[in-house]
């Protein structure tokens, strides 16, 4: 389903996200200070707007209530990212997401009202160490602080020629299974009876530290 999203801060974070959704065909509105910023983006946006978004009329005029997400990507700023928040969220945006570059930071767009902070460089440091420390886990995506969805190749024979009842990773690990990817052939919807084999992925939801010991039982 399309959705509608305003971009506010056109960095690397703010411009990523921004091809991102044009990619995935959503509706974007990117906006910046910065000329060179929005010009960069004028034809993978559906609109584009060169202004100041620490301007209340600014954002009135955008109606910024109607989108179904607001990303503020104003990082380095932080007085400007903190009251774009504030002026987002007073003029009744539904769903802000505010990227932070300090946990500071992130307290205070918390407290002046974004429903989500996310701090891009700190956990592309966390997933690329998470990623050279792991033996098996090829790629995850955190749901949040605790959990997370990840692909996991199975390269040890004693985990094999197993279905998911027998592997028991729910009670072993408290980890659930929700595909398997063999070769060539995705299976999205496994049943317990399906069979896992050598070199198969599987794809887990469940806490990072079950994930995390599931890599380490899994032999080299």
């Amino acid at each position: 389903m399309k959705k509608n999203f305003a971009v506010l801060g056109l960095g690397r974070f703010g411009e990523s996200v921004v091809r991102t959704l044009y990619e995935t065909h959503q509706d974007v509105l990117a906006v910046d200070i910065k000329e060179d910023r929005v010009r960069a983006l004028m034809d993978v946006s559906t609109q584009t707007l060169i202004a100041d978004t620490q301007d209340e009329e600014v954002l009135r005029s955008l109606n910024i209530d109607t989108f179904d997400y607001v990303v503020i990507g104003i990082g380095n700023n932080m007085e400007a990212s903190i009251l774009t928040t504030l002026l987002a969220k007073e003029l009744g945006a539904k769903n802000v997401i505010a990227k932070a570059e300090t946990d500071a930071q992130g307290r205070v767009l918390k407290r002046v009202g974004a429903d989500k902070v996310v701090f891009p460089e700190r956990d592309m440091g966390h997933g690329v160490v998470r990623k050279l420390l792991s033996n098996h886990i090829l790629n995850f995506i955190d749901l949040s602080d605790k959990y997370t969805l990840a692909e996991i190749e199975i390269t040890d024979p004693t985990f094999t020629n197993q279905n998911l009842i027998e592997l028991d990773l729910r009670r072993r690990f408290d980890l659930t299974v929700i595909a398997i990817n063999h070769g060539h052939e995705i299976n999205v919807s496994p049943q317990p009876t399906d069979i896992v084999k050598l070199h198969d992925i599987i794809a887990v939801v469940g806490p990072i530290k079950n994930v995390e010991a599931l890599d380490e039982a899994l032999k080299k």
